[in-house]
């Protein structure tokens, strides 16, 4: 049997997090945003976990945001792993250069798995989510959060529309991202119980083209493809592109828009002691009743 398309560098995804290491912090906005939402879920579970891990912690924005929270006694002891050593450099605790398709942990052994902004980049999502969810304990939590489906869709449409008009063609330059509906499927798939998917959309106001393009380069998030269009994004084509995303996303203030979607992905690892769907014909009350008409058998017509 063949293996899940590669779809990403992996090698060239972890290159773009070293050069981009040393300046991260700069443009790690989104990063933070949604480290910050993790931390407060988990401040509202009633529950410690003793042993813990951050997928991609990239700069250690989701330790720093759980030390300062009232969640940070929910916590024992937490490990860092980035596909990146210089991600991880520079800091204390516990650390662990890691490749998130393939996780050193052992079966059973994690209370809690938190990942922010890192796993939109895996070749086999569902894979890492089943990976995730055998290192956790039973009753085990993850949450996770990633780029969806809306996410730069006014690049992807800009550069696009400008690589048709000056070239042969166009090949895609920006990475495809799941949608929540597909995301609460593949929790499922991955033998989560209780999956629930929330949506974070966040615009994102630019002076130019250039400074998102550039900010997207801070954060270690340009495109790895694969299957790229082939050929370098050429001057003409990119001059052509920001004259298109100004003409069709700007605002009255003549700052472009970007979007930037994060869906939050929560999965517990299933135990005997979480809620059960009732068997089929298990039901201790009648709907007919609840909604004060009569009981009707399938083949009974409507009188």
């Amino acid at each position: 049997m063949s293996g899940p398309p590669r779809l990403f560098d992996r090698a060239l995804h972890r290159r773009r997090l070293e050069r981009a290491a040393a300046g991260y912090a700069a443009a790690a906005f989104l990063k933070r945003r949604a480290a910050e939402d993790l931390v407060e879920r988990l401040a509202a579970v009633r529950r410690d976990f003793l042993l813990a891990a951050d997928l991609g912690a990239r700069d250690g924005v989701f330790a720093r945001a759980l030390a300062a929270s009232d969640a940070a006694a929910k916590v024992g002891f937490l490990v860092e792993t980035d596909l990146s050593g210089a991600m991880l450099a520079g800091r204390s605790g516990a650390r662990l250069v890691a490749d998130e398709e393939r996780l050193p942990f052992a079966p059973a052994s994690l209370d809690l798995i938190v990942s922010s902004l890192a796993l939109h980049w895996t070749n086999d999502f569902v894979g890492a989510l089943i990976q995730i969810r055998q290192a956790l304990k039973p009753d085990g939590l993850f949450l996770g959060a990633l780029l969806g489906g809306q996410t730069l869709t006014e690049l992807r449409a800009a550069l696009t529309d400008a690589e048709l008009e000056l070239s042969s063609g166009a090949g895609p330059r920006v990475s495809p991202f799941a949608d929540a509906y597909d995301a609460a499927g593949l929790l499922q798939r991955a033998g989560f119980a209780l999956p629930v998917v929330d949506v974070d959309r966040v615009t994102v106001r630019y002076d130019h083209l250039l400074k998102l393009i550039a900010d997207l380069r801070a954060m270690g998030e340009t495109s790895v493809l694969v299957e790229g269009p082939g050929r370098p994004l050429t001057r003409p084509v990119l001059a052509r592109a920001a004259e298109l995303y100004a003409a069709r996303f700007a605002g009255a203030d003549g700052r472009i828009v970007a979007t930037f979607e994060i869906l939050t992905l929560t999965g517990w690892a299933p135990h005997a002691s979480q809620p059960q769907p009732l068997r089929p014909g298990s039901a201790k009350a009648r709907l007919a009743d609840a909604l004060g008409t009569k009981e009707q058998s399938a083949g009974e017509e409507a009188g």
